[in-house]
């Protein structure tokens, strides 16, 4: 029996979209009118929905995704991708108080980044991106990932002129330098990650590449 231990849990993400999949998840909230003496005070409380637990809810959403919604792979992704893959992960940069972490790894034909924010991994210190800007957004995780290259300078030195594909094409190559300058000793994988860029590898090293935010992710034994 193998077995998976989680490292990543978007409980942001999972409280979004655990109410759009089942109504009894959504806080019931009530209104309670006390009276002090003669001062009235109005309290509202929420009762808490059908389970607090946090891996019964994400297992919810993922059950939801697989059966329901728009689960593609890492080679072929929807509105959201599964994989299982070594993959290379940590802070990023090598900076333990960055806010961002950050999954790297490739498939035969795909090249994959995954980000998020620090504060959604396993064990973390809740307080470690206090200081920064959430990472699940892909600007900020652009500019916290950080590497340049000639090709990219190329792309963005064009896309200042209105050239959206060029732009992307700037972002591909980012995440694809990103993804090849990770040194983290590899970690077999298993994913659920929102797509938010896919496209035709700049380098032409892979067929593609391929940047999503986690809703979870797993070592697998």
């Amino acid at each position: 029996m193998s077995f998976s231990y989680y490292v990543y849990v978007s409980d942001s993400k999972v409280n979004m979209l655990l109410p759009q999949i089942d109504p009894r998840f959504r806080a019931k909230r009530t209104t309670e009118l006390g009276v002090n003496l003669s001062v009235l005070s109005a309290k509202r409380t929420t009762e808490s929905g059908p389970s607090d637990d946090r891996f019964a809810r994400l297992e919810t959403v993922v059950e939801y995704l697989r059966d329901h919604g728009d689960l593609g792979s890492v080679d072929e992704p929807g509105q959201f991708f599964w994989g299982l893959l070594p993959m290379r992960w940590g802070a990023f940069p090598a900076d333990p108080t960055s806010s961002l972490v950050f999954f790297g790894g490739r498939s035969d034909d795909t090249v994959v980044g995954l980000g998020g924010s620090y504060r959604h991994v396993c064990d973390s210190v809740p307080d470690a991106e206090a200081h920064g800007v959430g990472r699940s957004m892909m600007s900020s995780m652009l500019d916290g990932l950080g590497v340049t290259s000639d090709l990219e300078d190329e792309y963005v030195a064009d896309a200042v002129d209105g050239d959206l594909d060029r732009a992307d094409r700037a972002a591909l190559a980012r995440v694809q330098g990103a993804v090849g300058s990770l040194r983290w000793p590899a970690q077999n994988v298993e994913f659920v990650a929102k797509r938010l860029l896919h496209g035709d590898s700049p380098d032409g090293t892979a067929r593609s590449v391929l940047l999503g935010t986690p809703v979870y992710v797993a070592t697998v034994d």
